[in-house]
């Protein structure tokens, strides 16, 4: 039997005569999108050899490119050997995912430095703490509708992942502003973080976020109904690299504490109000009268 990347004797060269571990996998297979190469493994017992080696040698999975649903006991198998993953994305095992299969994915992964857990609802807070511990190299984690994640498991990713980067917390309602200022306390390199669909966030978490991320470039307050005008100038005085605001659904959030950002270019999702009656008025009666909106 051939070693691998060893030639063919009496025969012309094929793609498995190439190093596998120099050549192959770091330079061809990971060009292939993840479902084409799980298909070779049917080929025959080499390429089902090259493509295990891949897999404990991959740097991202991504749930997402092997199709709309992964099932649980192929995720297993696919990621039982990797020890050496960067980024990790599993939206798509939402309906199935517990700490089960993914506590030891992270406890053999320390090098992972974006996650993606958005709308895996069936994990734990044990799962987060998880991280924390295994991670410190974290940059990027998304939460979104995770509303397991509690202030205890979040003090612990503050404590742990101190170079996060962003973070999307957007529906996790247990946490309250008292967990958000630990956070961002401990995390004061972060550039992108979302709060919201939490109606427990408010200006005390606002203002804080403000004064301890100077790097702070995207915040998302969409629906954060206790967020208001004094938090938003706060933000507009200690956050010179700000670039986007959401504050949709902000009720108690106006124009007056908005036009300081919006004079900065600061991208924002309300319309100023004039522009807004004019969206109405075209809405009821057809058509908008022209009017000069730089006077």
């Amino acid at each position: 039997m051939e070693r691998p990347g060893e030639p063919r004797r009496g025969g012309r060269g094929c793609l498995l005569d190439l190093p596998w571990e120099d050549i192959l996998v770091p330079h061809i297979l990971c060009h292939l999108p993840l479902q084409q190469l799980l298909s070779l493994q049917r080929v025959s017992k080499s390429f089902q050899s090259l493509i295990q080696l891949y897999l404990a040698n991959m740097r991202c999975f991504d749930s997402s490119q092997i199709g709309p649903a992964i099932p649980r006991a192929a995720f297993v198998n696919l990621l039982k050997d990797n020890e050496v993953l960067q980024q990790l994305a599993l939206q798509n095992c939402s309906d199935w995912l517990t700490d089960r299969e993914l506590l030891p994915v992270i406890g053999q992964n320390h090098h992972l430095h974006q996650i993606q857990l958005k709308g895996c609802a069936q994990l734990s807070r044990h799962a987060l703490v998880a991280i924390s511990l295994s991670c410190p190299n974290l940059r990027r984690l998304s939460l979104a509708h995770c509303e397991w994640v509690d202030s205890l498991s979040l003090r612990s990713l503050a404590d742990h992942c101190k170079v996060l980067e962003a973070v999307d917390l957007t529906a996790c309602r247990q946490l309250k502003d008292e967990a958000i200022c630990y956070l961002v306390q401990k995390c004061s390199k972060l550039k992108s973080l979302s709060l919201a669909v939490n109606a427990n966030v408010g200006d005390v978490a606002v203002e804080e976020i403000a004064k301890c991320c100077p790097e702070l470039e995207h915040l998302d307050l969409t629906g954060c109904l206790r967020v208001k005008n004094d938090s938003i100038r706060v933000l507009a005085e200690y956050c010179p690299k700000l670039r986007s605001l959401k504050v949709k659904h902000c009720h108690n959030v106006a124009e007056s504490s908005l036009s300081i950002l919006r004079s900065r270019g600061v991208e924002l999702d309300v319309e100023p109000p004039l522009q807004r009656a004019l969206v109405l008025l075209q809405d009821v009666v057809g058509f908008a009268p022209f009017i000069n909106l730089q006077i």
